[in-house]
């Protein structure tokens, strides 16, 4: 059963058409793409997207696990807008294609957190 979500204009997007999606600084200059989103199978909500960038066809592409709530839908660009400079990208927690990130090592999601000065998702700091 296929689910019609265009049928009027709405706040909610299917996570299929969020993969994929570019994701741009805020002048519009483009970073990556989301490879996928990870969701807390408790609360039911959006942890992380997981940027995909560098690489050239698929070879030494790096996927950057990003905090959520980094990222903001920019209409004008019709993409995900993160504020970060070369430099903090480059120092950026992220992972190769070829290895996927311990989601199940909570300091190392914490660490992720303090770098990005967001607070957990789980709660504290």
């Amino acid at each position: 059963m296929a689910i019609d979500v265009m049928t009027k204009p709405h706040q909610l997007i299917a996570s299929d058409r969020v993969e994929g999606t570019a994701v741009r600084r805020p002048n519009g200059d483009m970073i990556g793409h989301i490879e996928r989103l990870m969701i807390d199978k408790i609360s039911g909500k959006v942890s992380y997207a997981v940027l995909s960038f560098g690489g050239f066809l698929g070879m030494g592409t790096s996927l950057l696990p990003l905090p959520w709530g980094r990222l903001r839908y920019n209409s004008k660009f019709e993409a995900y807008e993160l504020d970060i400079d070369d430099e903090e990208l480059r120092r950026a927690p992220s992972f190769r294609a070829d290895k996927d990130f311990d989601w199940g090592d909570r300091a190392q999601e914490a660490e992720l957190h303090r770098y990005y000065g967001m607070p957990p998702y789980w709660g504290g700091f």
